[in-house]
């Protein structure tokens, strides 16, 4: 969870300017910052999981990532959705240490996971559309999931239209969700680790001209639960009573953001061939 991005939080969001990071890439995605100088990210179709160090330095952290996707970091682990059907992590900066925390769900392997959220217990939310994945979809519907610490898995969410990004509020008593072919953003309440309320509306989307049942990819929040959602307009900055306050553009469509830096107020976003600072 990223430090706010200003005092005041009724003030601008963004000081700075968008500045290209880096670029030459293929299509990035699931952006991490470690909490001290490195940034991880992964190229999907290329099957790499980055890094950018302190220095600037781009290397190599695994490959093939076997289509690595989301990333977060969680205590000394970095976690990874594999869309060739896994939840992953590593301890991080070492490579050699991949661990499976889940691979199927009742028989079968999962769709593709896509994007990950950690609570304070070290269970997982993730969630499983359809991108990627083979056909007919081994689980038949696209879905959000929780393992637990201990590894136990339970189906939360099914037949969202697309189940994307997924973060949990500050307190961890919401979890948001943002799928990918509808405009409403899903919110909600948790009652426990892993065990949640009915979905309801908490944000519509704002739409490309022409379309009215577009969605999002990615997301991230801030520590006032400000909401910042990847979207074909840009990134959609959504406050915590579910209205849109701006979109902040890039010269491409972005797939994903976090929070990093010495002081955690810049914004890093993912998309297609480059990556957003």
């Amino acid at each position: 969870i990223a430090m706010c991005p200003t005092a005041n939080a009724e003030e601008t969001i963004l000081a700075g300017q968008v500045e290209r990071y880096r670029t030459g890439l293929q299509f990035t995605e699931g952006p991490a910052w470690d909490g001290k100088d490195t940034l991880y990210f992964t190229d999907v179709p290329a099957g790499i999981l980055y890094k950018i160090d302190g220095e600037g330095k781009l290397a190599k952290f695994i490959s093939p990532s076997l289509h690595s996707n989301g990333l977060m970091k969680w205590g000394d682990f970095l976690y990874a959705c594999e869309m060739d059907s896994a939840i992953v992590r590593y301890t991080l900066g070492d490579a050699s240490s991949r661990k499976v925390l889940t691979r199927e769900y009742q028989g079968a392997r999962y769709n593709a996971p896509n994007d990950l959220v950690i609570d304070r217990t070290g269970g997982v939310y993730f969630t499983d559309p359809e991108f990627r994945a083979p056909k007919p979809l081994p689980q038949k519907t696209r879905g959000v999931y929780y393992v637990s610490a201990e590894g136990k898995v339970t189906r939360l969410v099914e037949e969202l239209p697309n189940p994307n990004g997924i973060i949990l509020s500050p307190d961890e008593t919401k979890l948001y969700v943002v799928p990918s072919s509808q405009s409403a953003v899903m919110v909600y309440d948790v009652t426990s680790p892993g065990v949640i309320g009915p979905g309801k509306t908490f944000a519509t989307l704002r739409q490309p001209a022409g379309q009215n049942n577009s969605g999002g990819d990615g997301c991230t929040i801030d520590t006032d639960g400000w909401l910042y959602a990847t979207t074909g307009l840009g990134v959609q900055v959504i406050k915590p009573d579910g209205t849109i306050a701006e979109v902040i553009t890039l010269p491409e469509v972005p797939s994903n953001a976090t929070f990093g830096g010495a002081d955690g107020k810049t914004l890093y976003m993912t998309a297609r061939t480059s990556v957003y600072r």
